[in-house]
């Protein structure tokens, strides 16, 4: 081994098998990830791999982290209205404390973000949210949203907001910020198009979606 230290970021999708854990044994700093509390979430902000289990996948980070002797961070990345509420965070914390890394790295997206739905969460919100971990957290800094403010004058029609749907269910944040829209605004487009029956919603947990009929959360 080099004499230069050696960190990992991993996703901790594989940190189940024990050939894995013991590849990263002699690393000086590990940092897996874990950005959902429960397997619906996972799905839903990560994507994962068909073959990629939650359940399993968190056991393994567990595991591996009641052998490794080095230094053991975790990353967190949480999205608005989606794994940004209190409830949400609460059970990352629970994984997190079963874990026991030496701090946790918070962070939030930036947009623009690659999937629609994908919302920072306001910096205020994140310093509450730290607040839910057991031990120490650091928040890392996001760049301002590089998109313009919510209260500018947009041109995004109802059928931008379907389209938006269409793609993937959204919160009312989700939406507002998607196609610059003031939170009023668009929370008027969606009560319209809901009562028209053109779109429908879902809940998960604290969190509400606007979504297409007959379309799923995941």
């Amino acid at each position: 081994m080099t004499d230069i230290p050696v960190s990992v970021i991993t996703n901790g999708s594989l940190l189940y098998l024990p050939e894995v854990r013991e590849s990263l044994m002699r690393a000086d700093l590990v940092i897996p990830s874990l950005d959902a509390g429960d397997a619906a979430l996972f799905e839903y902000v990560n994507r994962p791999h068909k073959n990629i289990i939650f359940e399993r996948m968190a056991e393994g980070i567990v595991e591996f982290a009641s052998q490794y002797t080095g230094r053991l961070w975790m990353e967190v990345l949480l999205v608005s209205g989606v794994t940004g509420l209190p409830s949400e965070v609460k059970k990352i914390a629970a994984w997190v404390e079963k874990i026991r890394p030496e701090k946790v790295q918070l962070g939030t997206v930036n947009r623009p973000a690659y999937e629609d739905f994908a919302c920072a969460v306001d910096p205020k919100q994140m310093k509450k949210l730290a607040g839910l971990f057991a031990g120490e957290v650091e928040i890392l800094a996001s760049d301002p949203p590089a998109v313009s403010p919510p209260d500018a004058a947009s041109d995004a029609t109802d059928a931008d907001i379907l389209n938006l749907l269409a793609r993937r269910p959204c919160t009312l944040e989700g939406v507002a910020l998607g196609l610059n829209l003031h939170p009023h605004e668009a929370a008027k487009r969606l009560e319209k198009l809901l009562k028209n029956g053109r779109i429908a919603t879902l809940r998960s947990g604290s969190a509400v979606f606007y979504k297409l009929p007959g379309e799923s959360l995941v």
